[in-house]
């Protein structure tokens, strides 16, 4: 066992770093010289719809560029397409035609090479009903009662225009049923979305509480928690790294007698239903390079929701958030990621089912994954430094399915450390040894990024109480 004293090292990097890019080796020497581009031409969009790639792209026919910008212009482009996660693969080609005379300009042809997924996957579904993996493996028992069953079928791009219907059938620990429907832009300027969810959950077993940052489970034959919410969501984006969210939804939640007797807080005075209409905006700047796991580039993102709009809601909740991540290539193979995360929420007596503050989703300090921290305010630090180990293209010429047959793989070994605070004024109620006083973890993972955007951690972590621990996620790094 580490002591508990044990220095944690962190890397902070408040360096600013300016990125360049080097213009093409057949580009005149005058970079200030432009050039018009006078073709875009896509290949390998069978079913995607030109105007759903174009609408990713800075450079449309007529645009006259800079040589020195050009190169920036297209690797931006490339990306963004990328990041529609539409393709398995994008590549760019280009053809610049000299200036017959002084007074034209030399012409750019583009050409979009793409490869596209397979858009209709119908799968069985074996997931956890834990956290994480790493609270089934080590807190649970490695328990496959706790095994969530059932199928699921995604139909991306149905139309050609980016539109997705999800349906979820679950059984096991869980019971869930999920219908819904997404489509980017319902305008013809391309700029607004809409979105309709319908869920309905049932669980025979449940934490009721949480007593030294770990759920305490409760378990029944018969229904002991439901859940159903109708969900319309409006999405607007601007220009190309704007977005904005509308989110608009009904919930009804509903827990048996046995739970409101065990923790009369759960819903708050023993209530055994929660009713209410929930609405909430949010906005993100995303510009990175790659959103499945980025190594430059910049997100930023802030959201307030208020619930308890309607007069006989018995849920009344404040909501705010932000944060702010940052990508930088430090040059050769290594890269840094700075993220700062910030929640607070009112009133300050909440229903324990709404309580939530470290150990959920992506608010995470790493060192800390088999632990629940619940809170009011929360605030996360968290830095990486990236190597990369490889980066690379496998091509499966005997797999005969343009879908399948392009493989990229590319591997990152990462040190990195976190810091982070709860604030709780329902850490002695509920035995807390974390709350109210400051989180720090360390160590080192190895991330592999894989096929139809599959992201592996394995990681090596020691936090601020000397626990060390080795874990296993499918997940993002920030």
């Amino acid at each position: 066992m580490i002591p508990k004293r044990w220095p944690l090292l962190f890397p902070v990097i408040t360096v600013v770093l300016l990125s360049s890019f080097s213009v093409f080796a057949s580009a005149p020497a005058d970079s200030a010289q432009k050039v018009i581009v006078r073709s875009i031409t896509l290949k390998g969009n069978y079913r995607t719809r030109d105007r759903i790639i174009l609408r990713e792209m800075t450079l449309h026919m007529g645009d006259s560029v800079q040589l020195a910008d050009l190169p920036g212009r297209i690797a931006w482009d490339q990306r963004n397409i990328n990041n529609t996660t539409l393709f398995v693969t994008v590549d760019v080609a280009t053809e610049i035609t000299p200036a017959v005379d002084a007074k034209t300009l030399a012409q750019l042809d583009l050409t979009i090479l793409m490869k596209e997924r397979w858009y209709v996957i119908a799968y069985p579904v074996f997931d956890l009903a834990d956290r994480n993996f790493n609270e089934w493996w080590y807190d649970r028992g490695r328990d496959f009662s706790r095994v969530i069953y059932g199928g699921r079928l995604s139909y991306r791009n149905v139309t050609g225009n980016n539109d997705r219907v999800q349906v979820v059938v679950e059984r096991g620990f869980q019971q869930r049923t999920v219908l819904s429907y997404s489509k980017p832009y319902i305008d013809l300027a391309q700029k607004i979305g809409l979105r309709v969810d319908l869920a309905y959950t049932t669980n025979k077993e449940i934490p009721y509480r949480t007593q030294f940052d770990k759920w305490v489970y409760v378990k029944s034959d018969e229904v002991l928690r439901e859940r159903a919410y109708a969900a319309v969501i409006l999405t607007h984006r601007r220009g190309l790294y704007h977005y904005h969210t509308l989110d608009t939804r009904y919930i009804r939640n509903t827990i048996a007698d046995t739970i409101a007797k065990l923790n009369p807080d759960y819903f708050l005075d023993g209530r055994t239903s929660q009713q209410y209409l929930t609405m909430s905006y949010a906005y993100r700047y995303d510009r990175r390079d790659n959103i499945v796991y980025p190594l430059q580039g910049t997100l930023l993102a802030g959201a307030v929701g208020v619930s308890g709009l309607l007069p006989h809601d018995n849920f009344h909740f404040l909501d705010l958030s932000a944060s702010a991540t940052r990508y930088w290539a430090l040059g050769g193979r290594f890269y840094f990621a700075g993220n700062v995360r910030a929640r607070a929420t009112w009133p300050t007596r909440q229903p324990y089912y709404n309580l939530r503050g470290l150990g959920n989703a992506i608010d995470m300090v790493r060192g800390y994954e088999l632990y629940v921290v619940d809170g009011q305010r929360t605030f996360i630090f968290r830095n990486s430094l990236r190597y990369q180990l490889f980066n690379v293209r496998k091509q499966l010429n005997w797999l005969h399915v343009r879908q399948f047959n392009t493989v990229p793989i590319a591997a990152y070994l990462t040190a990195f450390g976190d810091a982070g605070y709860v604030s709780s004024t329902v850490a002695e109620q509920y035995q807390s040894k974390l709350a109210n006083r400051l989180l720090m973890g360390t160590g080192m993972s190895l991330d592999v990024v894989s096929f139809y955007n599959l992201v592996m951690r394995f990681s090596g972590t020691v936090n601020a109480q000397g626990n060390v621990g080795f874990f296993f996620n499918l997940a993002q790094e920030l």
